[in-house]
């Protein structure tokens, strides 16, 4: 199993924002840390807002930030909005058809469930905030001004 894009760099975003607490983070800040365009950062945006795991402020000064504590956002709120299909086979889906003489009675569609199941229980393991804490130099890597988030978040 692979998962898109889309799926990494929301994570990402929102691990900016975790990072970023206090304050609204700008698109064009985030896309310019992980070198990716604008637009495709407001395409993640959508979903993710609908979802309410992030939040929008419009205007001049608006931007974005997490829609609930980062200790709340697991992996897998965001995978399940940001991924489409999880069919690992032809014959995982309900209702899709295939040649497959042995779709009824075999063992294969039943362990590929097992193992997906097993990968989104790890997902709902880890949050947002605990890919966020681990790393003491995120605040570097992302180029966020530590100085001023920590000021941002006393006012």
């Amino acid at each position: 199993m692979r998962l898109t894009k889309q799926t990494n760099y929301a994570v990402r975003m929102l691990m900016y924002c975790a990072a970023n607490d206090g304050k609204l983070s700008r698109v064009p800040e985030i896309a310019k840390a992980y070198g990716v365009s604008e637009l495709f950062l407001f395409k993640i945006i959508q979903p993710l807002h609908k979802a309410g795991i992030m939040e929008t402020v419009r205007g001049r000064n608006g931007g974005v930030r997490l829609g609930r504590p980062a200790s709340e956002i697991t992996l897998f709120d965001v995978v399940s909005v940001t991924e489409e299909n999880f069919s690992m086979a032809e014959c995982f889906e309900d209702g899709n058809e295939t040649d497959c003489p042995l779709v009824d009675s075999c063992g294969f569609n039943g362990a590929l469930r097992e193992a997906l199941n097993a990968f989104f229980s790890v997902l709902a393991g880890y949050t947002i905030d605990d890919l966020v804490r681990r790393r003491t130099d995120i605040f570097k890597l992302l180029s966020i001004d530590e100085d001023k988030k920590v000021a941002s978040s006393a006012a």
